[in-house]
């Protein structure tokens, strides 16, 4: 398995290496690393006017604009004292290069720098200028990380013992990831995403065997023998407020099923899906849909639209007897529907092996993490984290190991449940 892992890994990079030979117009990059004007930033709104106006142009996803990064902080990072650490790269004439937006975590005993709203954002990295890579190579840019590393260190709030930069993907935009210059490893988990085009029934019939359609066409049947089946996208405010806590509740049950702890019950983790979907500010960005059978609301989903991408992001469904006949599925066939109709190219599924992602998906992603010592006091806990990952990928990535952990969890889950006293 560590073979195949490396193999891959290096196939990877290799791959990045060539897209950065590939094209003449990038060959010789016209900045040094002396060219880039560094700066780094505590306090968020020092830099969102800045922040805003390049997201707009720059390539990234919507897990790097500010938006989502400002909520997140406010919701979560404040209760957890997590302090941003944001850097701007700027070329001499100073238009903006790149744009970081790291943070310190306090970790128990160690401190550690990681990505601004890591856990809560499926792909991290940086906003890149849409020349960047024209005109900063690989190594160059390892050069001015160099001095970032630096420079953070020498920071009296910003000083850590370990740096972990995790679920990076290969490519930001359509640019080389400029954080691969780091070392690596593949992360546990991978992405997904299919490309949309045509119209619906087009892109199902390419997607979906003939069986697979009749046996869709016969569960949509039977969930309408309970009750009429249709999308909602609630525009009143307590009707999307309500609809948001009743997926947070479906979600809790669900991860008691699989014997995972609830996302929901972490400080500040309702506070930040309720604050996203509730400002108006975000109508065009952050999307809740939910079907309902009746007056039952069998799925529920909240989603991000971003620079022409659908981004799946939270999904349940109800556990009582429309669970039988699929809504959760039926509900992604309305999304994907929606998203073609609206004129978006891509569906990102985000990070995660679900089995079904695999069926609709045209494109995996592996995503890597960069996990490093600061100093000594960081090198066990490297080493910690380091196995870790790569006993949770081994695991993740073997399909027999993976239905077995699955199983296991999703038993205790279940003994737990029964021994507390709700239960």
């Amino acid at each position: 398995m560590a073979q195949v892992i490396h193999a891959r890994l290096h196939a990877g990079l290799e791959a990045v290496r060539l897209r950065e030979t590939e094209a003449p117009s990038r060959s010789v990059p016209n900045l040094s690393p002396g060219d880039v004007a560094l700066s780094i930033h505590e306090d968020l709104s020092e830099t969102e006017a800045a922040w805003r106006a390049f997201e707009a142009h720059a390539d990234g996803t919507v897990f790097q604009s500010f938006d989502w990064l400002a909520y997140w902080q406010r919701h979560v990072g404040a209760l957890e004292q997590t302090r941003p650490a944001i850097v701007v790269g700027r070329d001499v004439a100073g238009d903006i290069l790149f744009l970081l937006p790291l943070a310190l975590r306090p970790r128990g005993f160690f401190r550690e720098l990681t990505w601004l709203g890591s856990d809560l954002c499926d792909y991290n990295g940086p906003l890149l200028a849409a020349d960047f890579s024209a005109r900063l190579t690989r190594d160059r840019f390892r050069a001015v990380w160099d001095d970032i590393a630096q420079r953070l260190q020498a920071h009296p709030r910003l000083y850590h013992h370990v740096v972990s930069l995790t679920k990076m993907p290969l490519q930001v935009g359509a640019q080389p990831n400029p954080m691969l210059a780091l070392p690596v490893t593949a992360h546990p988990s991978g992405a997904y995403l299919t490309r949309l085009d045509g119209d619906w029934e087009t892109f199902y019939t390419a997607k979906r065997s003939p069986s697979t359609r009749r046996r869709d066409r016969t569960k949509r049947k039977r969930l309408g023998d309970l009750g009429a089946v249709h999308l909602v996208e609630p525009s009143d405010p307590a009707d999307k407020r309500a609809t948001i806590d009743t997926l947070m509740v479906q979600k809790a049950r669900a991860f008691a099923h699989m014997g995972v702890g609830n996302l929901f019950a972490r400080p500040g983790y309702s506070d930040f899906y309720r604050a996203l979907a509730d400002d108006p500010a975000n109508r065009s960005f952050v999307h809740v849909s939910r079907l309902d059978v009746g007056a039952t609301p069998a799925a529920i989903n909240l989603g991000l639209s971003f620079r022409g991408r659908y981004y799946h992001l939270l999904a349940s469904y109800d556990d009582g007897e429309v669970s039988r006949f699929g809504p959760g599925s039926a509900h992604l066939h309305e999304l994907m529907r929606l998203a073609i109709e609206r004129g978006l190219s891509v569906f990102d599924f985000t990070i995660g092996d679900e089995p079904y992602k695999r069926d609709w998906s045209d494109t995996e992603l592996t995503l890597f993490d960069h996990i490093a010592a600061a100093n000594w006091r960081g090198v066990p806990v490297v080493w910690a984290q380091v196995g870790k990952q790569q006993i949770k990928r081994a695991i993740k990535q073997t399909p027999a190991l993976w239905s077995l952990f699955s199983k296991t969890r999703a038993w205790f889950g279940g003994w737990r449940s029964r021994q507390s006293p709700s239960g």
